[in-house]
């Protein structure tokens, strides 16, 4: 069964080939199959071969078997004509026949068992090539979703190392300086008002007054309330 191995072994060849050089998947799965026939049309003659010479094996062990009867039948017949001697030879040369014809039925034996192997295994490569052929749309689709969610991840990549965007990041800090300056320059830069400015400014809103009020209020609020 050497060529089962040689077919698996050719087959994994050129898949993981095909694989390597990111070929476009559709092709490649269709010329897996491709060739996964070719090697099934050997196979089948390699098949063929066994099962022929199982047949020739057969046809010889059937030829020596009548040959074997046959030489019997003359021994019977020299033993009417009373020529026993003859008889004997006619016996001796059917022993003969009878020992290939063992050997033949060995042969036969085994051949046929290997046969039958070799049909098994030819059955299942069968299995395995109908099982590819019909998942071969499912594999495709499988293939060209990976492809797309690989390019997917090579341009989320590419925007992110993208020196445009970092650009515009570091634009957008150095304005966010830039106000932050300027508003500090404003502060500093606003008149500066002396005690006197702000003690009449406290007259004016009336804050001053207003407290004072508040806590007389207080402390009215708290005469009413002690135990007389």
């Amino acid at each position: 069964m050497g060529f089962f191995q040689r077919f698996r072994r050719m087959i994994k060849s050129n898949l993981n080939e095909m694989i390597s050089k990111a070929e476009d998947p559709e092709k490649m799965l269709d010329q897996v199959i491709v060739d996964m026939n070719r090697q099934m049309i050997e196979s089948k003659k390699s098949v063929a071969g066994a099962i022929a010479d199982e047949k020739k094996l057969e046809r010889q062990l059937n030829q020596t078997i009548a040959a074997a009867r046959e030489w019997e039948e003359k021994a019977k017949l020299a033993v009417r004509a009373g020529k026993d001697d003859l008889a004997k030879e006619a016996l001796l040369r059917k022993q003969e026949y009878m020992g290939e014809a063992a050997q033949y039925r060995e042969q036969l034996e085994g051949q046929h068992d290997s046969v039958e192997k070799l049909k098994q295994s030819l059955r299942q490569l069968q299995q395995k090539i109908d099982e590819a052929q019909r998942k071969r749309n499912l594999l495709i689709a499988r293939a060209k979703r990976a492809k797309a969610q690989q390019k997917m991840q090579e341009t989320i990549k590419g925007i992110n190392q993208n020196s445009a965007f970092e650009a515009f990041d570091r634009l957008s800090e150095k304005v966010d300086r830039m106000e932050a300056e300027n508003e500090a320059y404003e502060e500093l830069d606003a008149p500066v008002k002396d005690d006197l400015e702000r003690q009449f400014e406290a007259l004016e809103d009336g804050s001053g007054t207003s407290a004072d009020l508040l806590l007389e209020d207080l402390k009215q609020r708290m005469k009413h309330e002690e135990p007389s």
